[in-house]
């Protein structure tokens, strides 16, 4: 068998390499900064920030793979209290109580794959409720009008992160470092071979898979056909002085951003008596991210009382192109870049062709990546490898 090149060390890479290992093959994995990780990566120091709001959901298929191979890191579920919803410019303790009962008659409901969002709820209930439910998506879509989106690809998610109870987001103690962590063990574990600090200028030859950014991989394979649509929004993590009566997180109705406060789920996050607050708000067309950056200010202002006064840390990043797959009415995750690019080149990341929500693309995009590269590896007929559409 011969040996597979990985190139990328974020999920997707280290899955693949996980997985192809599994399969028998010897696998070397290529990592161009000093650590592996990618988006997994917290930050080291006082304030462990993600680069992005980051869970994990205990109902998904990259829960049980975890799991299965005893490498789930300590975790901790979400806080009962503290939710807050922004409507009409307003922070308030419930959502609009009137929509509850149209939101309850969507349940059990498929929504289609050719239909807008916003038109497909606004069809089963009525114009407040398809806008409130089209902006609470943008938790996990990082988009300024999710409903314009499939309303099959929305509402799926949406049931999943907003309307499973008890809710199945759980929280990784110490950041997302520590699954990074246990899946880098688990590679070694198994004799994969890891540099750290190696930029690939070119794709290697086959087998071999390539688990970057899909701009960065549509570079080293000379394909145009890789691109798919993804969010763009600022983010801004904040150190903050701990204050008794803060939300735990706010879901803004009005105009699809977010705030988390991780620390009330992990307070090893911050230093003692302060807390990590992780916020998004996405950046429309035609603004500029200070533009949306104020508005991320007025949501941020609202939800914490006195916040110039109590803010010890700050950072912020403007992610575009980097926040995962969104399906536009009419496509879904199969039409997506195809996983297998052909003659013994895989693509795998959160913006290819594999199911799941947000992270579990990337994991599962990287387990079949993997998987078929061991196989290309072994010489079974490299012809007759299927395409994964």
């Amino acid at each position: 068998m011969g040996q597979i090149t990985v190139v990328g060390g974020g999920i997707a890479g280290l899955t693949a390499a996980i997985s192809a290992a599994e399969e028998g093959a010897a696998v070397r994995l290529l990592e161009a900064h000093e650590e592996l990780g990618g988006r997994a990566r917290s930050m080291a120091g006082p304030y462990k920030a993600n680069l992005g709001p980051h869970v994990i959901y205990k109902d998904g298929p990259l829960w049980s793979w975890l799991a299965e191979r005893e490498i789930l890191p300590t975790y901790k579920g979400p806080p009962l209290s503290g939710i807050r919803f922004r409507w009409q410019g307003e922070v308030r303790r419930t959502p609009p109580l009137g929509t509850i009962p149209a939101v309850l008659r969507l349940r059990g409901r498929e929504a289609p794959v050719d239909r807008d969002f916003r038109s497909w709820v606004a069809s089963h209930s009525d114009e407040r409720t398809a806008a409130m439910l089209s902006a609470a998506a943008g938790v996990y879509t990082f988009h300024h009008d999710p409903g314009e989106l499939s309303a099959a690809f929305v509402w799926s998610h949406s049931v999943r992160v907003l309307l499973s109870p008890p809710p199945t987001a759980r929280y990784l103690v110490g950041g997302w470092g520590t699954l990074v962590a246990a899946l880098e063990g688990r590679a070694r574990r198994l004799g994969v071979e890891i540099e750290t600090g190696h930029a690939a200028e070119a794709a290697p030859g086959g087998p071999a898979v390539i688990a970057t950014e899909l701009s960065q991989a549509a570079r080293l394979l000379g394909d145009p056909e890789l691109h798919w649509p993804s969010g763009h929004t600022v983010c801004v993590d904040l150190g903050i002085e701990r204050r008794r009566g803060d939300p735990f997180v706010v879901s803004d109705l009005d105009e699809a951003g977010w705030i988390e406060r991780f620390s009330a789920a992990d307070p090893s996050l911050a230093p003692a008596g302060e807390e990590l607050v992780q916020a998004q708000m996405p950046i429309r067309p035609g603004e500029s991210a200070e533009q949306a950056a104020l508005r991320l200010e007025r949501l941020l202002e609202a939800a914490f009382p006195e916040l110039d006064g109590r803010e010890r840390w700050r950072r912020r990043q403007v992610m575009e192109g980097r926040t995962g797959a969104l399906d536009r009415p009419g496509v879904s995750w199969r039409d997506r870049p195809a996983i297998d690019r052909g003659d013994g080149v895989f693509v795998a990341g959160d913006m290819v062709a594999a199911p799941g929500l947000l992270s579990e693309v990337a994991w599962a995009s990287g387990a079949e990546a993997g998987r078929l590269a061991a196989v290309a590896a072994a010489g079974a007929g490299r012809g007759a490898l299927r395409r994964v559409a």
